[in-house]
């Protein structure tokens, strides 16, 4: 054998040991992506489910929404029924009413009125 050999040899033994050295990472990144493979099936197993709840929640509040919307609607209808029957009634029963307390007013203003016994005459 001659150098060269040996250094051949040599060259071979440390791409060898190299490879080696290299290949304890790859394996254990291997191993990391296979345990990121079955984590991110698992999310999907588990996101199908709560996906179809999601949406069957969404429905059910819809379906709530549409009946507040009816409430909310009748109730404002009460409100302008009773804002038009308590201005019907005070155009009815209040004008007649303010002039009633005008009248008594004027009349117990006449009544209390003493007339004083010096009257004035005029020349």
């Amino acid at each position: 054998m001659s150098g060269s050999d040996i250094a051949g040899l040599i060259a071979a033994g440390a791409f060898v040991i190299l490879v080696a050295f290299l290949a304890v990472p790859i394996i254990k990144l291997g191993k990391v992506f296979d345990e990121l493979r079955g984590s991110i099936k698992d999310l999907a197993d588990g996101t199908t489910p709560l996906i179809g709840e999601v949406t069957n929640t969404v429905a059910t509040t819809n379906d709530q929404l549409k009946k507040v919307d009816t409430i909310t609607t009748n109730v404002s209808d009460a409100t302008a029924n009773v804002s038009a029957l308590s201005s019907l009634i005070a155009a009815t029963v209040g004008r007649p009413l303010i002039k009633i307390a005008a009248f008594t007013e004027g009349v117990k203003a006449a009544m209390n009125s003493k007339p004083s016994g010096k009257a004035r005459r005029s020349r």
